[in-house]
Order: structure tokens, then C-alpha cells, then sequence
């Protein structure tokens, strides 16, 4: 009669230890969203291929939101996730991808009217191309009003206005 009292405190024990270990692991996690390998969270950075699952959430068992269809598109990190990253496109649309699916090589998307390239940063220098809203370029260097890019084997310089990708003042070599 009393191993019969036994049992159920025995699988009370458990499934206590259980809810507790579940617990810490959820709080783990949310820890870790907000973790990066150098401290930084939110940061540009552009897609390493043309065919792009966006995730529901950081992990293939949650459901495709969506895909990018073009390589070199910016995107913005605004968390992590073991090896997922939660993102951000130019339209504000959130999802997460696995960081194998981004790249460190830096790209604008043209938004507003578009723009005209120029030869040189100066607004008086020749037009090289006309670029247009959702053309995406990738970025050779930006100084304080102007960038430096590549837009499908044009190269020259645009203004930093009507561009997604760069943070106000923002600098690159």
C-alpha cells in the first residue's frame, strides 16, 4: 500500500522537472534572439542567391512565407537565431532565412522616381544610365552624398537619396 502513494509523487517529480526544463530552454531562446557573433543585431546585408525561402519562423519545420527570386537584393537583419536570421526587406515585409542564404556584400535597391547615374559624384558630371525604382545595384563605395555602384554592368554614382540599404551617414571603403 505505500509504494502505491509513491508512484504518483514520483511522475509529479517528473513531469515538474520536465516543465521546468522546458522553461529554461524558451528562455534560452528568447535570449538568444537578440545575440549576434560581434554584438551587432541590426545590419544591412544583401541575399547569396536567386532563390530565397522566407520563413514563418528560424527553423525548416516552420511554413515558406514567401521567396526572393533575385540575388544581391538588401536586406536588414533585425535578429538571430542559432543560424537563422530574422529579416527585413525595403517594403518592411519580416521573415526569417538561414544565414547561409546571405551575404556580407553590401546592395541598394532604387526606390522613389529612380535616378540618373552619374560619371562622377557630382550632379554637373555626364549621365551614365537611368536607373529605375526596384532596380537593385551592389555598392563598390559610398562617401557622404554619393555611392559608387554597379548596376547590370554599368558602373558610376548616385545620389544617397531615393535608396534602400544604407543608414543615414553611413560610410563604406
Amino acid at each position: 500500500m505505500g509504494s502505491s502513494r509513491v508512484w504518483p509523487c514520483i511522475l509529479l517529480a517528473f513531469f515538474a522537472a520536465a516543465l521546468v526544463m522546458a522553461t529554461s530552454a524558451t528562455h534560452a531562446q528568447n535570449r538568444q534572439v537578440a545575440r549576434t557573433s560581434d554584438g551587432k543585431i541590426v545590419r544591412f546585408v544583401s541575399l547569396r542567391a536567386d532563390d530565397v525561402n522566407v520563413r514563418a519562423g528560424p527553423g525548416v519545420r516552420y511554413p515558406v512565407k514567401w521567396k526572393f527570386v533575385q540575388r544581391n537584393m538588401p536586406v536588414q537583419i533585425i535578429a538571430e537565431f542559432d543560424t537563422w536570421r530574422k529579416i527585413r526587406d525595403w517594403e518592411g515585409a519580416e521573415g526569417w532565412v538561414h544565414r547561409a542564404m546571405l551575404s556580407s556584400k553590401r546592395s541598394l535597391i532604387m526606390t522613389g522616381q529612380g535616378q540618373t547615374m552619374r560619371q562622377d559624384a557630382s550632379p554637373d558630371s555626364a549621365a551614365v544610365a537611368r536607373l529605375a525604382p526596384g532596380l537593385v545595384v551592389t555598392i563598390a563605395q559610398c562617401r557622404r552624398e554619393w555611392c559608387e555602384v554597379d548596376a547590370r554592368g554599368y558602373e558610376g554614382w548616385i545620389r544617397r537619396d531615393d535608396v534602400w540599404g544604407l543608414y543615414p551617414g553611413e560610410k563604406l571603403p
